[in-house]
């Protein structure tokens, strides 16, 4: 480089600097922490999807020796001063969302009370001894049927819906006169995050100063902080939140939920700090719910194969308590049903509607269905019109010299080019090769097939509170670098690129930076892990802290060695005169003249810490994949055995291509989970069915192949060309894996259309196709 700053990190794969804490057990997550005196809590949960509560005995439970108090929906639901989310916004009408059950429980788990004891397993115990009187009411955990049930989840919603909106009305004379028209009806089940670290919290209230202090699993510690502020109705600089490591998140510990609610309210009513550990049977019944959502999906197309409309009528469940408000959020499956597709005209229309179930939360790419009902569409026209499906998808999706260019609904894609993604996917896969290699096995009486999906995703989007993200920069006064951002580590590396980012803004050895996250008494304000953002948003405030700083480094630098600031490099954590390079001045020297000896700088600024705001002037970074799945299906009992994964994605220059395909790896084995695998379901009557990992199955290294990787980088808008990458895998990766299925079921003539494609549910579509089983087809 020809700059100031000389050493260059970014775009390397750099070990990850948090490995070595995690690897040997030295991490820190929220059941780590001890406090004084520490209590612990346990909510008693409904067994019944709904019903009246007439009454709670709390007599034998506090009778218990180590029980301190059992708090009720009386005692803790009027200390609500406000309860909303900045993702929504205070002015956003939301849902209803008491801390505990009100008079009515809404679904098997809703919190009831909370039992507070010396041990959690004193607490277990006494949540058995409270006597809840409950008067059982019909329930409905059919989303489908809910408004037209009679039963009400709650009764400012009668008929059960939320809200609902609609794009521009389809034009329905060109799905009257297309050569090809294609229309199905596609379900997409419930399915959830599972953390490997479930929720906890602990939280710490001081009397004397009317101080808390939050230890927390969360994405976000500063939303927790306000929201905690604003709960409880005091001011936010009396409320600290630390996160120190979260094993996990996806979505659903962006916000605080109820029971978080209830913990931080519970906490002014007790002598001592307040620990609430979830238990896995708890999270699966009682955190929140996923993806499920039923519709109906139709694409016109011209007799050569080219998209003329597209349009997608669903309905998704929000179950008894979504968090946050469902009906602005879930609009994103409409607006984005387009796709990575050239579609001259598309609509939407959708509804979201309560049920008597756990409520709808965020998962990795909350938008999924439509690439899900999409891509599906897309293979099913194919064969419809005697294509390959890569034919189809060549024919039709957008290329980079197409750009910038605005889907029908109004989503102006820039900076990327779909095509550039599919074709390197088709090239690695070699599709011609396996197309001859299926003919050979189908002859053979096996049954292989191909699935590609492809999709775009608006990643560190900037509106509302996302559109900003701090940084602190300081050079302690022995030269080495501190980094603080709101940040913290959830699995997504967010420690080792912020510090490469800053070690590149100063010129300094990378062995020299550290970084500290998630502390709200240290670290600026910043929105947390949602939405794809920390990569483009932690880059824009690292460069803007790190040009503030940089000038002073090289400002002092100048005054030490007697030459002028334009002429000096930065490099390897020293200052060096280009013009001679033995004329030198390490960061050390430095650090220790402006700490120690700041007479000698003759009167420049001896500050060497810079605290920077970036404000997001690009409102979204498109990011964009293909994925490409192969499998092979045994056709006797419906196992699929998935044999190739490829996939190439476009989150621009990568701050670190390890980081990158580790978040792609890990969000496409969670789309495998939910095509093949992972359900939560529920009875008719709301009693929920898969509750243990007994009953919930998730996938394995057995399930899952070796992931290939391919990369495009083309520079998005913001700082470094730094696109998201944290969502993209969850949300290709199922319909590539169905479709792959699909494909491979195609010569008898079925096709999967409900979630998941279990072997059951494989073997029963061949049952009706009256296929008759065997190896001789």
């Amino acid at each position: 480089m020809t700059g100031p700053v000389a050493t260059r990190y970014a775009g390397t794969r750099v070990p990850r600097v948090e490995d070595t804490r995690l690897l040997t057990g030295k991490g820190t997550f929220v059941d780590d922490v001890q406090r004084p005196g520490m209590l612990h809590a346990c909510f008693v949960r409904s067994p019944f999807a709904r019903a009246t509560v007439k009454g709670i005995d709390a007599a034998a439970a506090l009778a218990l020796p180590g029980v301190h108090a059992v708090f009720t929906a009386a005692d803790i639901n009027p200390g609500v001063h406000e309860a909303w989310h900045a993702v929504a916004g205070k002015d956003v009408p939301d849902t209803p969302r008491p801390p505990l059950a009100e008079g009515e429980v809404k679904f098997v788990g809703d919190p009831v009370a909370i039992v507070v004891a010396e041990s959690r397993r004193l607490a277990e115990d006494a949540v058995d001894l409270v006597e809840v009187d409950y008067e059982q009411l019909p329930a409905v955990a059919d989303f489908r049927a809910a408004p037209e049930s009679g039963i009400s989840v709650h009764a400012e919603y009668p008929d059960n819906v939320a809200g609902g909106m609609g794009g521009a009305p389809p034009d329905e004379d060109v799905f009257a006169t297309a050569a090809h028209v294609v229309r199905e009806h596609i379900y997409q089940q419930m399915y959830v995050p599972v953390p490997m670290e479930t929720r906890g919290i602990v939280a710490e209230w001081s009397p004397p100063t009317a101080e808390l202090t939050v230890w927390a699993s969360t994405q976000t510690p500063h939303e927790l902080r306000a929201f905690a502020a604003r709960l409880l109705g005091i001011p936010a600089q009396g409320v600290r939140v630390i996160m120190r490591d979260t094993g996990g998140g996806f979505g659903q510990k962006v916000v605080p939920m109820r029971e978080d609610m209830a913990i931080l309210l519970a906490a002014r009513k007790v002598p001592a700090p307040l620990k609430w550990i979830e238990d896995r049977r708890e999270n699966l019944m009682s955190a929140g719910q996923s993806r499920h959502v039923d519709g109906t999906v139709r694409m016109a197309f011209d007799a050569d194969g080219k998209i003329l409309a597209a349009d997608i009528d669903f309905v998704q469940d929000i179950g008894a308590y979504p968090t946050p408000y469902p009906v602005l959020t879930t609009a994103a499956i409409g607006m984005f049903f387009p796709g990575p597709y050239r579609v001259p005209k598309a609509s939407f229309n959708y509804r979201t509607v309560f049920s008597n179930t756990a409520g709808l939360h965020a998962y990795r790419g909350p938008w999924q269905y439509e690439t899900l009902t999409r891509e599906m569409l897309l293979d099913i026209a194919a064969r419809k019109i005697g294509m390959d499906p890569v034919e189809l998808r060549r024919i039709n999706i957008l290329r980079g010299d197409e750009m910038p260019f605005v889907n029908p609904n109004g989503m102006p894609y820039d900076n990327c080019a779909p095509a550039d993604t599919f074709e390197q996917a088709v090239k690695i896969l070699d599709h011609e090769g396996f197309r001859k290699e299926q003919a050979a096995a189908l002859a053979q009486g096996r049954y292989i097939g191909l699935g590609f999906s492809a999709y775009i995703e608006p990643t560190g989007a900037a509106t509302g509170h996302l559109a900003t993200e701090g940084a602190t920069i300081r050079m302690e006064p022995t030269g080495r670098i501190n980094v603080y951002v709101n940040g913290g580590s959830s699995g997504n590396s967010l420690e080792t690129t912020v510090v490469q980012l800053t070690a590149d803004a100063l010129g300094a050895d990378i062995d020299d930076v550290s970084t500290i996250q998630g502390d709200t008494a240290v670290t600026p304000y910043g929105a947390g892990t949602q939405g794809s953002r920390s990569g483009p948003m932690t880059a824009g405030a690292v460069n803007e802290a790190g040009t503030i700083l940089r000038n002073r480094i090289l400002g002092i630098a100048a005054q030490m060695l007697g030459v002028g600031a334009d002429e000096i490099e930065l490099a390897d954590s020293r200052a060096t005169v280009r013009s001679d390079p033995d004329k030198s001045v390490s960061f050390a020297d430095i650090a220790y003249r402006c700490h120690y000896e700041p007479m000698m700088l003759g009167g420049a600024n001896p500050t060497l810490e810079a605290t920077a705001r970036f404000n997001s002037q690009a409102m979204i970074h498109w990011a964009n994949a293909t994925h490409a799945c192969t499998c092979e299906v045994d056709i006797e009992t419906g196992q699929v055995r998935l044999t190739r994964y490829i996939v190439s994605e476009d989150v621009g220059p990568m701050i670190n291509p390890n980081v990158v395909e580790g978040q792609v790896a890990g969000g496409t084995v969670q789309g495998i989970g939910g095509a093949l695998l992972e359900q939560l379901s529920y009875d008719d009557a709301g009693n929920p069915l898969s509750s243990t990992f007994v009953d919930y199955l998730l996938p394995t290294a057995t399930e899952v192949p070796a992931i290939e990787f391919g990369h495009v980088e083309i520079p998005g808008p913001g700082v470094g060309g730094y696109k998201g990458a944290g969502e993209g895998g969850a949300i290709g990766s199922p319909p590539a894996v169905i479709n792959a299925i699909n494909d491979a079921l195609a010569p008898l003539g079925v096709a999967v259309t409900q979630l998941p494609a279990t072997p059951a549910a494989i073997v029963a579509l061949l049952e009706q196709a009256r296929v008759p089983s065997g190896k001789d087809h």
